[in-house]
């Protein structure tokens, strides 16, 4: 089976690299980058499961990075790091198409929980995306009663 992939975006550097070392050991496929810019073209390299994102970065923001990140993979969920300070910025987030977000500190637990509710759900929209590709080659135009073009 293919890994999880993850990628982790913060501008601590000490945090990015304990918690890409942590995801790693549980068998996550994890990159860590410091910077939305740095993000940005790592989503445009490779495709990820899931996004841990800080808000509060310099240059681009968590912001401006989950709108370019879900313009480049849209099914990937976004889950925003957050501190106390910053709810509207989460709310924001939110309404933009993160899947969820968690407050600074994180226990990694509880990180663990929001990422294995983020791969559920984006493997039952790519399930659904499978369904709707599988029903379009089934369906035939109104009394044809067989494909188009014709022949069987």
């Amino acid at each position: 089976m293919d890994r999880f992939r993850v990628l982790i975006v913060d501008d601590e550097e000490d945090f990015v690299e304990t918690l890409v070392n942590r995801l790693n050991r549980r068998n996550l496929e994890t990159t860590g980058v410091g910077r939305g810019e740095e993000a940005v073209a790592r989503a445009r390299e490779q495709p990820f499961d899931a996004v841990v994102l800080d808000l509060k970065m310099p240059g681009m923001d968590g912001i401006e990075t989950l709108k370019e990140i879900k313009k480049i993979q849209p099914l990937a969920e976004v889950i925003l790091l957050t501190g106390h300070g910053s709810m509207e910025t989460s709310i924001e987030g939110m309404q933009l198409g993160a899947f969820d977000y968690v407050l600074k500190p994180i226990k990694l637990e509880d990180l663990l929980v929001k990422l294995a509710e983020a791969f559920k759900k984006k493997a039952l929209h790519e399930q659904k995306i499978r369904d709707a590709r599988i029903k379009g080659l089934t369906h035939f135009p109104e009394g044809s009663g067989r494909p188009e073009g014709g022949e069987e």
